[in-house]
């Protein structure tokens, strides 16, 4: 009789502990997942972005092993986490491109990405928090991401909510197992937090 399949929320207590093996083990289990979050969030991307899907998510990855004291709790915990972390690498990725001014679609790697963005209209927040299929400058991304921070002083479980459905595409329903909340108060947060980020962006 096959062995069953190594459980998510034990091995990533083990990697807290600091068992290295543990994080090989996990990553084919959530693999399918971050690739699943990575495509949903660079589809939004403007045309020309050149990071790949693929380089997000290992970047993603290392950065969440590497985070051995952030305590998992389960795997919706790692979830939660690996939005947090895809928003500052792309935003990182962003703030990069800016500074280094190369707004003609060149390939810049992650490592390059300390910190980028063609000029450009700003993108208005309404219609970049609905996940519309136009294209997001790099622009628009800080400005969100500045927006985000300050939301974080107004409601910090509003920020996570945002955080997890628009920079990891996690659903109402992953959302609030990721936050340890009712899908009904997701969606309340959600819908608060789009008016707010909305006000702020336009009047910014």
């Amino acid at each position: 009789m096959p062995s069953p399949p190594p459980d998510v929320t034990r091995l990533l207590v083990e990697m807290s502990a600091g068992n290295e093996a543990a994080a090989d083990t996990l990553l084919p289990l959530v693999y399918a997942e971050l690739l699943r979050m990575a495509h949903e969030r660079l589809r939004h991307e403007r045309e020309g972005h050149t990071l790949a899907t693929v380089d997000l998510v290992h970047e993603a990855y290392l950065r969440l092993v590497d985070g051995a004291e952030v305590g998992w709790q389960d795997r919706a915990h790692f979830f939660a986490v690996a939005s947090s972390v895809m928003r500052r690498l792309l935003v990182d990725w962003a703030r990069a491109r800016r500074a280094a001014k190369r707004g003609d679609g060149t390939a810049l790697s992650l490592d390059a990405a300390a910190g980028g963005a063609p000029n450009g209209a700003v993108d208005g927040g309404a219609a970049l928090l609905e996940r519309v299929a136009a294209p997001v400058r790099d622009e628009t991304l800080i400005e969100l991401d500045e927006a985000l921070t300050r939301l974080t002083v107004r409601s910090a479980r509003q920020a996570r909510v945002v955080e997890c459905r628009y920079f990891g595409g996690l659903t109402i329903e992953e959302t609030a197992e990721a936050l340890g909340v009712s899908p009904s108060t997701v969606k309340d947060d959600w819908r608060l937090a789009r008016a707010w980020l909305t006000r702020e962006m336009t009047a910014a």
